[in-house]
């Protein structure tokens, strides 16, 4: 076990804290959630999200607290927002590990931990301070301290499991509650057991004290932005323009377990549900995705609560035996796809991925499938651990490698931290003329107080955005022509 660990430690440092702040921060939610948490490590109330001076009730304030505590520690500004997210993460593949060896089996255990800390989704959303990791954790490990009350009818962690269902509705509402069905109806003749005065005092407890205080202070524009436009209103209507087709989660899941695609296929073998713990985890996971799949908005980041049964599920597939050899060969081969993402990632997170040309080929790209043939050798010399090691080591060597070649391309296109670094000695020179939503809200963040707009506040230096290109500053008082941000 010692061994294990010590050869663990580098691995997780590379895939979750290696070059976290290589690139600035991206989109609009995590430079916007990082403000709200700023705001509130420096004003030190803890109730009301503010965004730029105005409350902000988009989302409960697990993220913000989580955030707000490494800017009260002093961490910096680009380390800040990531750091708790990628701790969370880490802590929880530690405890998924325990409970599902304490369930399955070591093995089980070391193969499911392997895969759901070496998938895409896992590793992308360890990697930005959005709420999706933090939901996922919490109400995960709800789930997973529920199994011995499923199984063997032991109440004694069920305080502790309705805790942690509450730290998940701090995380994003209602959501987990409905995440949480299927563990209703497969314990359904013991339903009552939730119930009972220590459970439903740890959930109460937890998850309510937020919401009664933010409600007291704030009235009824709390309740209907936080519970009827962002939990209703997302299921129900496409306001939030996020709307998607019904199917749009399908290649979402597939993108999301990448490389481990095909454990889809083990886990898809009738005679592997012979208990209800494992028929629990398959209508856990079938139930979110038909309930994402069934809202009328659609996020990639939905689906990461659903990763970490597969993962269970696959981890058992792969333990219970030996004629799998295939998958983990091909999960090795598979890598060969690291290469053209690392390519067209930088422009796909900038403008989109169908906007996004493919990359010319490289004959590089193909040097991962040589992992296959060690992996061979030792799935036939009966060494499925090793194996399925050795695949992680390989997907680590992968995920340094898009973080060193990537990640300064990402920050160039897709973060409004080289932006600013060019307006910073300039400041009160200059307004926004225009500007692509996520980079204005990334120009925020890093500005700390926002640069007005141009057409409110006119200054002598425009920052002006043509769709598809990069910002400019343009002088507004003298010379036409003007300079591109960033070379």
């Amino acid at each position: 076990m010692l061994r294990r660990v010590l050869l663990a430690i580098p691995l997780v440092w590379v895939l979750y804290f290696f070059a976290l702040t290589r690139s600035g921060l991206i989109s609009t939610d995590e430079p916007r959630y990082a403000s709200i948490a700023r705001e509130m490590a420096r004003t030190g109330d803890w109730i009301t999200p503010h965004l730029w001076g105005a409350p902000w009730f988009e989302k409960p304030p697990l993220l913000y607290w989580m955030e707000a505590l490494a800017f009260r520690l002093g961490v910096n500004d680009d380390l800040a927002p990531r750091l708790p997210v990628g701790l969370l993460s880490v802590a929880f593949l530690i405890f998924f590990y325990w409970i599902v060896r304490r369930e399955f089996g070591d093995p089980a255990a070391s193969y499911a931990t392997i895969i759901l800390g070496t998938s895409a989704a896992w590793l992308a959303f360890s990697h930005i301070g959005v709420n999706d990791l933090p939901l996922a954790a919490t109400f995960s490990a709800a789930m997973l301290v529920s199994l011995e009350w499923l199984e063997r009818e032991d109440r004694r962690n069920l305080p502790l499991a309705a805790a942690l269902l509450g730290v998940a509705v701090l995380a994003k509402g209602l959501v987990p509650l409905v995440l949480a069905i299927p563990l209703a109806w497969s314990g359904r003749r013991r339903l009552l057991d939730w119930f009972r005065p220590a459970p439903l005092a740890a959930f109460a407890l937890v998850a309510l004290p937020w919401y009664i205080l933010c409600f007291l202070r704030n009235g009824a524009p709390f309740l209907q932005e936080n519970l009827w436009r962002q939990q209703f209103g997302r299921f129900f209507t496409a306001e939030r323009a996020h709307g998607q087709p019904f199917w749009f989660f399908v290649p979402v899941i597939i993108g999301a377990l990448f490389p481990w695609i095909l454990v889809l296929v083990p886990i898809a073998q009738r005679q592997l549900y012979s208990d209800a713990r494992r028929r629990f985890l398959l209508a856990w996971a079938l139930f979110g995705f038909v309930f994402f799949s069934a809202a009328r908005n659609k996020l990639p980041g939905y689906v990461l609560p659903l990763v970490p049964p597969i993962a269970i599920l696959a981890g058992v597939a792969l333990a219970d035996s030996k004629r799998w050899r295939w998958v983990t060969i091909s999960t090795t081969a598979l890598l060969t796809l690291l290469g053209p993402v690392a390519a067209i990632l930088p422009a796909a997170l900038a403008a989109g991925i169908s906007r996004s040309a493919p990359p010319p080929f490289h004959w590089t790209w193909l040097l991962p499938a040589l992992i296959s043939v060690p992996i061979w050798l030792l799935e036939r010399a009966g060494s499925r651990g090793a194996a399925i090691g050795f695949a992680a080591l390989a997907i680590t060597v992968g995920a340094a490698g898009i973080a060193l070649r990537s990640f300064p391309e990402i920050d160039r296109l897709a973060t409004a931290r080289p932006l600013w670094n060019a307006v910073a000695p300039i400041r009160d020179r200059v307004c926004v003329a225009s500007l692509h939503r996520s980079l204005r809200y990334g120009l925020n963040y890093y500005s700390v107080t926002p640069l007005p707009d141009c057409h409110e506040q006119p200054r002598e230096v425009e920052i002006t955005q043509t769709p598809g290109e990069l910002p400019r500053l343009v002088s507004a008082i003298a010379l036409p022509a003007s300079a591109p941000v960033i070379p």
